[in-house]
């Protein structure tokens, strides 16, 4: 395994080498770099399977690099400033150790990496502002314009080439949005798209299922007219949702 490590501390390196060597003999380190730009460059060109990477670095903040290439690799956090994100690391993925780093810690972040799936998007949204979502949509009646708030949204369903929002009071409109141009805007945290035809809001979930083939049948409120299956590659990502991960 090629682990790359980003971090511009002398005695921070020699601990992490140290404790690499000696707990991962597995593990190769591919390079050491120290800025924003050494690590945008390098990883232009390269790959590895996991990062320990610092927060702050010679010329700027480690999410500078994400800005200027696009990263896939597990990241393991090692930094000396505690912020509101730790916890979150700490229960939800990989790791985000404190310095100094104790060497059990980073062996149980490590083993996360081997047993849990990863994604580099939820520690990106834990430590960026968040990101602005829709919180309004306008519709048509008629010849009069309108809109309504999406906390108002139940779910949305296509049917006929049209897409309806229905709301938690049983209220159908037609919005000029097709499923696909909606999914993005949505709060993900509040929305999942359950089929290729509806997304809905964790509000809106009455019961789930289990179904056949590994699938889930989820039941809404208000009442949807047709049968709602979480199809099985989506299992997995549905239930992480439903949990709030």
């Amino acid at each position: 395994m090629n682990v790359l490590i980003i971090e511009d501390e002398e005695l921070a390196q020699e601990e992490l080498v140290r404790i690499i060597e000696n707990r991962f003999p597995q593990m190769n380190i591919a390079a050491i770099l120290c800025s924003v730009a050494d690590s945008v460059k390098w990883l232009s060109c390269n790959e590895a399977e996991l990062i320990f990477m610092d927060i702050h670095l010679s010329d700027g903040i480690c999410f500078d690099i994400f800005k200027e290439v696009d990263v896939r690799t597990p990241i393991i956090f090692t930094t000396a400033y505690e912020q509101y994100a730790i916890n979150a690391f700490k229960v939800n993925g990989i790791g985000y150790l404190l310095k100094p780093i104790v060497e059990d810690d980073l062996a149980e972040a490590v083993g996360k990496l081997e047993n849990s799936p990863f994604r580099l998007q939820r520690l990106i949204e834990y430590l960026r502002p968040s990101k602005e979502y829709k919180s309004r949509i306008v519709y048509r009646s008629g010849d009069r314009i309108d809109y309504f708030n999406i906390d108002e949204v139940a779910y949305f369903f296509s049917e006929d080439r049209l897409t309806f929002a229905v709301s938690v009071d049983g209220k159908k409109r037609i919005v000029d949005y097709t499923i696909e141009s909606l999914e993005p805007l949505l709060d993900p945290r509040r929305f999942f798209r359950i089929t290729r035809g509806c997304i809905a809001s964790i509000h809106s979930i009455d019961k789930v299922y289990k179904y056949f083939n590994s699938r889930l049948k989820v039941e809404l409120k208000p009442s949807y007219e047709g049968e709602l299956l979480v199809s099985r590659v989506r299992v997995p990502d549905f239930m992480r949702w439903l949990d709030g991960e």
